[in-house]
């Protein structure tokens, strides 16, 4: 496992009034611990769990493709800060990796698109071609299959954005066939029951102060289908 243990440093928080630090479940949670090679992050929006994910990613020294635009105006100092205030056990001071979220994939795509035209060869390992050709999904997955062959951490911010339901099973099929090495290990904040139902995972409510583990049964996103899916004539006449 490359992470096995996450601690928050909150008695060294520099402001309990702005975001992330002013969020409750920062605030009263200490650590979180890592014992499988699949974690799930799950809350309501704004609950902190992409926020805690992208934490782990600076502080293990995984690159954030991220699109900085000219003249954006930061009125939050602390907004980025979080990953000062941590800690992580387990072989992640530097490991390979990689974050995605489906927001900056498409940045990624392009950048490594740039690098084709000096290096065709850097396409080597999506496939031998531009992941721009293809439709959201597929590049998605594309990027997906190619790059968890690397050993490493992988965290993914909703990666079921633009994925079917017949491709998050094939997702669940990735994790299944990366994690039998013993080398790779997933973290990933979702919404998706699909994903969630993967057998063996950890699963963390971020809806609960602090973040605590949950059984797949117990969570809203598996009841509200189970329950619209049995009986979506009482769900649809409260319209």
């Amino acid at each position: 496992m490359h992470l096995t243990r996450l601690c928050l440093l909150h008695d060294s928080f520099p402001t309990r009034h702005h975001y992330p630090f002013s969020l409750e479940i920062f605030r009263k949670t200490d650590c979180i611990g890592f014992s499988r090679p699949v974690t799930f992050f799950i809350g309501e929006n704004g609950t902190g769990k992409s926020t805690l994910l992208t934490a782990i990613a600076r502080k293990s020294g995984i690159h954030i493709w991220e699109e900085h635009q000219r003249g954006r105006y930061h009125g939050n100092p602390y907004e980025d800060d979080l990953y000062r205030y941590i800690t992580l056990e387990g072989d992640c001071g530097e490991v390979r990796g990689s974050f995605f979220a489906s927001e900056i994939f498409r940045h990624f795509a392009e950048i490594l698109d740039e690098w084709a035209v000096a290096d065709p060869e850097s396409l080597r390992y999506f496939g031998n071609a531009s992941l721009l050709e293809r439709s959201h999904g597929q590049s998605h997955m594309t990027f997906f299959e190619n790059r968890f062959r690397i050993p490493g951490l992988y965290l993914l911010d909703e990666p079921e954005n633009a994925l079917s339901p017949r491709m998050q099973l094939e997702l669940l099929r990735l994790f299944r066939r990366f994690t039998a090495t013993e080398k790779v290990q997933f973290i990933i904040a979702t919404h998706s029951p699909i994903l969630l139902a993967y057998p063996d995972a950890d699963i963390y409510s971020f809806d609960i102060v602090p973040v605590r583990k949950v059984a797949y049964e117990e969570t809203e996103y598996f009841r509200i289908y189970r329950d619209f899916l049995n009986n979506r004539e009482r769900y649809l006449e409260d319209l």
